[in-house]
Formats: C-alpha cells, structure tokens, sequence
C-alpha cells in the first residue's frame, strides 16, 4: 500500500481527513474495533467533537480506569476516526457504519488505514501473505523500517508490530493469538463504497477506482467489487454508470454534508 500520493492529490486527501508522514497510532493503540463500536452506539452521527470528549473522558462510557487513561482513549481514537463532523471521512465512515452494520470490521480497518501512516505501512505483508499462511514478522518489520526510517526505535516498532497485528486480527484479515494466519475476509457494500470513497479523495476516478490500494484490502476482484459498489447504489448511497463505453462511478453521494447540501 502505498505511503502518500504526490502534488494536489495528497493536499485533496489531507482535506478530507487523510493522513500522511511517518507517524502513527499504532505505537500505541489497535484499531480498537470493540470501543469504537461501543462509542458509536452511544452517540448520534450528528455528534460534534465535544461530544465525543465528553463521553470518553467525563461519562467514561469507554469503561476505562483512569482520568489519564480516558483522555489518552480519546486522542487516539480522535486520531484514528476523526471523531469531528467537521472532517469529511468521519462523516461517511459513520453514515456507512450505520448504512452496512456487517461491513463494520473493515470499515474500520479502512477508516484507520487513511489516518495512520504506520498501520497503512503493514498493509502489504499482510494482504500479500497467501491465505493459510504465517504471517512472518520480520516481513512486517521490514516495511515499517522502509516507511519510517531510523526515526522509531526498535521496541517501539516492536510494539508497532503486535498492535498491527492485533488490528488485521480485528478486522478478519488474520486469524489466531500466537500465530496470526492470513485468512480471506468477506467485504459488504460498505467497505467497497468506503474504499471507492477514499480513491476518490486521492483525485483517482473510472475504473482506478476498483483497483488502488484502498480496495486491496478487500480481498476481491475489480468486477466482484463493481458487483458491490452497484449493490451501493441500489441503496443510494452512491452514483454509478457502467456500459455502453462509460464508466463513472460518483462517490459524493455518501458525505452526508453533500447529500444534505444538495437536499
């Protein structure tokens, strides 16, 4: 998966919530799948920013043990997710969260793909590795080494690694505590729109868009996820014309901002 577009199309992708650079999340955190599941079922879509602080860190709905540990809870998961209507890919990672309950698992894994630099450097030994097969480490640590340089040391890459894993574990794509084998995930119309979506943040359109790096982790051909991305539209979710010598898919549709601009 590649580290960050060039030009206008990484200035496009930084605009909607896209993150770039060498830093990351997962020095620390998972996708935490299970928590951010929990907080999105305590509040609305509508929710502001202030209002996801007030129920990680007053409310504590997150259950955690401290007043240190809520806060930190709460930046990470503002840095994976958005957490902010104000940023475009909150928006359409929760209209799709409550659009395709089934495709949440991935819709996370995409979600946090685009905003964290270290978990997106994982991407290609995982999705590369054949399915039954062991994830081996060492692959792992070869491409965070290649994406950050010298700037992590090496317990914290370590740590970089089993978080990473733990979060391919999370979102289907390995299976297994001690060994994490490769196993082949399902994907739904959400994360397939989702993925078209965060193509076209990165100025890709047509046909680019069944076959970038944010459709990769869904496991699946370029006519099987057009078969999805009209399952999308069905729904109207998105907006989609295919034959006759067209081909254009329009990802719009699912910013709710657009669609309430629109309306």
């Amino acid at each position: 998966m590649s580290k960050c577009p060039a030009g206008d199309s990484l200035e496009i992708g930084a605009a909607t919530g896209l993150r770039y650079g060498e830093k990351g999340t997962h020095t620390s955190r998972t996708i935490m799948l299970a928590e951010v599941s929990d907080l999105f079922q305590h509040l609305s879509p509508e929710a502001a920013r202030a209002d996801y602080a007030q129920a990680i860190v007053n409310e504590n709905i997150l259950a955690k043990n401290t007043a240190a540990t809520r806060k930190l809870t709460h930046q990470r998961m503002a840095e994976l997710y958005g957490l902010d209507p104000q940023v475009a890919i909150h928006r359409v990672h929760r209209h799709l969260w409550n659009a395709d309950p089934a495709g949440r698992p991935l819709l996370a894994l995409l979600c946090c793909l685009a905003r964290d630099p270290l978990l997106r450097a994982t991407a290609t030994p995982v999705l590369s590795l054949p399915v039954g097969c062991e994830l081996p480490r060492n692959a792992v640590l070869i491409a965070l080494r290649q994406a950050t340089g010298d700037r992590i040391n090496e317990a914290v890459l370590d740590k970089v690694v089993r978080n990473a894993a733990s979060s391919w574990t999370q979102s289907g794509h390995l299976r297994g505590r001690t060994r994490k084998v490769r196993q082949r995930v399902d994907p739904t119309f959400g994360p397939a729109a989702f993925a078209a979506w965060l193509g076209a943040a990165e100025q890709l359109d047509g046909s680019r868009l069944l076959s970038s790096h944010w459709t990769r982790p869904l496991d699946r051909s370029p006519d099987a996820l057009l078969d999805l991305l009209l399952q999308a539209k069905q729904r109207g979710l998105l907006r989609a014309t295919v034959g006759g010598g067209v081909f254009d898919i329009d990802t719009t549709p699912l910013d709710p901002a657009h669609r309430n601009h629109v309306h």
